[in-house]
């Protein structure tokens, strides 16, 4: 499943030649909108779910939606990356919602 955009929080990486989740997308899939200057998956059922447009996002604009085998519909998955974690915001098929931090990089 490909990424949920957060349209409110896309800037499309505005000033930027090439967005970063076009740039970090394997598959090539991302795009910038011309019409709306907002990030979208070209072809949603090649998405092979590598979160590295999700993880690169510097507006937290994308977010996994997890496929309804393993979550059913209306769960969700994202990830925040700090300087030396991540932070998972997970919410689940009723509505609950959790979050983990883990410490990423050692000094």
């Amino acid at each position: 499943m490909p990424p949920l955009v957060n349209a409110s929080r896309c800037t499309g990486c505005a000033g930027k030649e090439e967005s970063f989740c076009e740039r970090a997308c394997p598959g090539d899939l991302m795009a910038v909108s011309p019409q709306s200057g907002k990030a979208f998956c070209r072809a949603a059922n090649e998405c092979w779910d590598c979160m590295s447009c999700i993880k690169v996002c510097p507006s937290g604009a994308l977010e996994l939606r997890i496929p309804y085998q393993i979550g059913y519909f209306g769960a969700r998955l994202r990830p925040i990356l700090g300087r030396n974690s991540i932070t998972w915001k997970c919410r689940d098929i009723n509505g609950v919602e959790s979050t983990y931090s883990y410490r990423n990089r050692t000094n």
